[in-house]
């Protein structure tokens, strides 16, 4: 590249598997950090499931009838809804993508020390996993850093019934539109992608509202002291639209 940083020569932001090569200790260090960051949330979470917590009044799902097939497929929602527009920003600006899974991984810690501090149980027990006692703490923690653990609903949905405030599934969805916002065609698709997410936990009965609330909450206030208060739409001499 001839340009300034993460252009090409014409001044056009670069794109694509040459501007990932270039960058690739930054994507690397990145994915490493997000890793790290989703391991120490896991530990704090299956710390927390080890203590005994009510289950808590909720005037939102008293309200929204508990969905089986939703419940069943809402992992699912969230992998399409997130792997696709996350590779997609990687391809089209992989310094901001770098910059996205730091704040990412920054949102994980701070979920795992929420979930840390205030013990709540499963807003619907009825249809919660067994929780860890089916499992030795480091036997599950071990099946959860897996990469079957972490894209794979099953020992989700088994070893963790206390991971509640945040909403994990909100907050990914909810920054990646955030970093999409104002830059990208995609950015509608990322806000009906993490609204739907949103609808599915409370169908499924995954979650408090506080949770997605807080979600919402703790999210944008780490990316605001990351990337700053968002602004309009960038001018045509911005960033590239794609």
């Amino acid at each position: 590249m001839t340009g300034g940083a993460g252009r090409d020569g014409t001044g056009s932001v670069a794109t694509g598997p040459r501007a990932i090569l270039a960058l690739w200790p930054s994507v690397a260090g990145a994915l490493l950090f997000r890793y790290a960051a989703y391991a120490l949330m896991t530990a704090l979470a299956l710390w927390a499931e080890m203590r005994p917590a009510p289950t808590l009044p909720d005037l939102i799902l008293a309200q929204v009838p508990y969905v089986p097939w939703i419940d069943r497929a809402n992992y699912w929602l969230w992998l399409l809804a997130y792997l696709p527009l996350a590779a997609l920003l990687l391809w089209n600006e992989p310094r901001r993508w770098v910059r996205y899974m730091v704040t990412g991984g920054l949102v994980s810690i701070a979920r795992g020390v929420t979930i840390a501090l205030t013990g709540m149980g499963p807003p619907d027990p009825a249809h919660a996993g067994p929780g860890i006692a089916s499992r030795g703490f480091l036997e599950a923690y071990l099946e959860l850093l897996t990469p079957a653990g972490v894209f794979e609903r099953g020992a989700i949905a088994a070893y963790l019934t206390k991971d509640l405030f945040f909403s994990g599934h909100v907050a990914t969805t909810f920054l990646l539109w955030l970093y999409l916002r104002g830059r990208s065609r995609f950015a509608p698709v990322a806000l009906a992608a993490t609204l739907l997410v949103s609808a599915s936990v409370f169908l499924s009965h995954i979650h408090y509202a506080i949770d997605v609330v807080g979600a919402w909450a703790v999210t944008f206030a780490l990316f605001v002291l990351r990337e700053g208060w968002p602004g309009p739409t960038p001018s045509p001499g911005g960033p590239r639209r794609w």
